[in-house]
């Protein structure tokens, strides 16, 4: 079972994405905010998947797929550290053994079986259909333009109450999310959008105006 930091409440996020790669990495390329690959150049089996990782070295195997070529996605958070008497601020995921990947079943396959018996990594299963996790496209591009922001005030789920999927979907026009489509919702007494990878995680914005806001 996946589980986040600080129980189901963290302080803020942002990608470990191929923004500051060199120009020879291979792949296809995204757009500046989502670090989604743009689909009319990506081939037609290419998907987002998501990936196990044992021991919290999801680090090193984002660096292994990026060596690759393989887009990936970690949301980061920020965590406060005592350093030399120092309270500092560092960079760690934000949810523990878990990388999200762009590429196609066979790629990772390949990937995954070339450490043998004892992999460190595996794919995410769906309990519906027994197959490796996809997530839907729309879904993971709006995650990663809501991690993207790297607000403090972003609430990240691994457990959602039913609840909270009864809110009305709606799309936001403007601002810092344009574009990102979930559910309203009310956490810590503001409202906020939440945008939810089916089956598995959600993170909630920062609070949201509702004129900016338009029905799904």
């Amino acid at each position: 079972m996946i589980m986040l930091k600080d129980d189901l409440l963290l302080d803020s996020a942002r990608p470990f994405s191929d923004e500051n790669q060199s120009g020879n990495q291979t792949g296809c390329p995204k757009s500046y905010f989502s670090g989604v690959p743009e689909s009319y150049l990506c081939p037609d089996d290419y998907q987002w998947y998501v990936l196990r990782v044992s021991y919290s070295r999801e680090m090193k195997i984002q660096e292994l797929l990026r060596s690759r070529g393989i887009r990936t996605f970690i949301p980061m958070i920020w965590r406060r550290k005592e350093v030399d008497g120092k309270t500092v601020k560092i960079l760690v995921p934000a949810v523990n053994n878990l990388c999200f990947a762009f590429s196609d079943r066979n790629n990772l396959d390949e990937f995954i079986h070339g450490f043998g018996e004892a992999s460190p990594v595996h794919f995410y299963w769906d309990k519906a259909t027994r197959m490796p996790l996809v997530v839907p496209e729309k879904a993971m591009e709006d995650f990663i333009k809501v991690s993207s922001t790297m607000d403090e005030d972003l609430i990240y789920l691994t457990q959602i109450n039913p609840k909270l999927r009864e809110g009305q979907a709606v799309r936001v026009r403007n601002g810092s999310f344009a574009g990102v489509e979930g559910r309203i919702v009310r956490i810590r007494k503001s409202r906020r959008i939440l945008v939810e990878i089916p089956g598995m995680l959600a993170v909630a914005t920062t609070y949201v105006r509702p004129e900016i806001l338009e029905l799904v």
